[in-house]
């Protein structure tokens, strides 16, 4: 029988030269100008503009994080990721429609341009845009960490910086061969990967499970047995301040996260909206239900001897369990369910590459810049930001959950002025501002206090991540600075008239 390694790389090459060919003849859709190449010149229909949103907002987080948080932790997982999904259902349903007739209406490109436009200042783009770029990086380069985990999972250790490598130029080269174009219609292969490997690997457990005389009856009394299916998880895991630590970056993502808000501006007419919605929903749903229950699963294998798993129940050894339970399935199966790692990986990193090239061409530069220079500025983001993802993913820092989360932390500071914006709020740009900043300002204060008195860089992360100043979550922290400006710009010193957006 062929060897994990020999069959991994003949499924992975499968997968590239798939993607590649599709995104080369992604190019025939391709039109002139940076709006085509940057939002498909609002031309989507229902079904890219379904697969790219659902394929860009679940990532190598799910598969890998999901389902390794899910065996550490316990359930508490799968309610903290449904928050997230509910509420990105719940805004889409609110702002969609609102923000996809004003992008065409006023011709928005970059995600930024939405906020100088609302909130009357061309600065708060070029805020925007820099705050954009400095958290997604932490975002991106755990998708990069899950390729060279899985990389590394099936061929060996050796393998893990090549395979943060290989997943770098694949980024780059999907993301620049016809822009969304491209992204779109590799997200649409992608997606379907995601789904049919997660359902072949749910498949095999539950086949395991039966083969050892396991029933899911038994199983679901060793995990309420082992607190997997209790509210408070394993250990006592999921405390509130836990659940709201880990959940309220996520509840907005929806808004606070570029790739998400400007695939809004590409539907081409309000049906193939509702579609993205509706096959979003059906995609999300479906797709967190099969990874939960592999996370479960995989630790009622274990624990009743059908798999020997031998990974500790502690969330800092999460990102080990899928790539360890892969090695168990057979060949193909693993083969099949590591590309599927990458491919949800790539869809997210090569979106956000996009997205971020976008606001650079459309936000850093000059007013009156050419097309070759704005495209230019898009271009160099996007391979300075790409070596900035490899050096953090090579460092092997934090758990990709984590890693994750702490990208949308530093964005959270955004939700209240996007949404007070949309609903008419017009506080002074000045408030804006300082509003979008919280984030980062909060983040960076108690990251520089938890330096001082951690032993690592790494230590500092993650205590930042997991403090509660008063009791309160940082998450908290940033939402409640960041609204108090916004109502109080609106209030105090209101606006009369948004300036139009140069």
């Amino acid at each position: 029988m062929a060897s994990l390694v020999t069959v991994f790389f003949a499924v992975l090459t499968l997968y590239l030269v798939l993607g590649t060919a599709i995104a080369l003849i992604s190019r025939r859709m391709l039109g002139r100008g940076l709006s085509d190449y940057y939002t498909g010149g609002g031309r989507l229909g229902s079904f890219l503009s379904a697969m790219t949103y659902a394929a860009t907002t679940y990532s190598s987080f799910m598969i890998v994080g999901l389902v390794g948080f899910t065996y550490t932790t316990g359930s508490g997982a799968l309610g903290f990721e449904i928050s997230y999904f509910v509420a990105t259902l719940f805004l889409l349903v609110l702002i969609s429609r609102h923000v996809w007739k004003m992008s065409r209406e006023k011709g928005w490109v970059g995600p930024g341009e939405m906020i100088a436009d609302l909130g009357g200042a061309r600065w708060l783009a070029q805020l925007a845009s820099i705050i954009f770029i400095i958290s997604l990086i932490f975002y991106a380069s755990a998708q990069l960490k899950a390729i060279g985990e899985s990389v590394a999972a099936a061929g060996g250790q050796q393998y893990y910086s090549a395979g943060v490598i290989i997943g770098l130029l694949i980024m780059l080269a999907w993301s620049g061969l016809a822009g969304i174009w491209s992204v779109a219609a590799t997200d649409a292969l992608q997606g379907l990967w995601m789904l049919v490997a997660s359902l072949g690997l749910l498949a095999w457990l539950t086949a395991t499970l039966h083969h050892t005389g396991v029933s899911l009856g038994d199983a679901g009394n060793l995990l309420q047995a082992s607190g997997h299916l209790t509210p408070s998880g394993v250990n006592g895991y999921w405390t509130l301040p836990t659940f709201a630590a880990f959940s309220l970056p996520w509840v907005f993502f929806a808004v606070t996260n570029p790739q998400a808000l400007q695939r809004l501006y590409m539907p081409k007419d309000e049906k193939a909206l509702r579609d993205m919605i509706k096959w979003f929903g059906v995609f999300g749903l479906t797709y967190t239900i099969i990874v939960t229950l592999i996370g479960l699963l995989a630790y009622a294998a274990s624990a009743t001897g059908a798999i020997d798993m031998s990974i500790p129940l502690s969330p800092k050894y999460a990102d080990r369990v899928t790539p360890t339970l892969l090695t168990y399935t057979g060949p193909l199966l693993g083969s099949i369910v590591f590309t599927s790692i990458i491919a949800a990986a790539v869809s997210t990193a090569d979106s956000i590459l996009l997205t971020l090239a976008s606001s650079a061409s459309q936000d850093l530069t000059p007013p009156g810049a050419s097309e070759r220079a704005r495209r230019a500025a898009g271009v160099a983001t996007m391979i300075v930001v790409g070596l900035m993802m490899a050096a953090i993913a090579l460092a092997r820092v934090a758990y990709i959950v984590k890693l994750s989360v702490l990208s949308s932390l530093i964005l959270l500071g955004l939700a209240p002025p996007i949404l007070g914006l949309l609903a008419g709020l017009r506080p002074r740009p000045v408030f804006t501002g300082i509003a979008m900043l919280s984030g980062p300002i909060i983040v960076g204060a108690e990251l520089a206090l938890k330096l001082g008195s951690s032993k690592s860089h790494l230590a500092a992360v993650l205590a930042t991540f997991s403090a509660r100043p008063l009791g309160i979550p940082i998450a908290g922290w940033i939402l409640i600075a960041s609204t108090l400006l916004v109502l109080a710009g609106h209030i105090v010193s209101p606006r009369k008239e948004p300036n139009k957006h140069s």
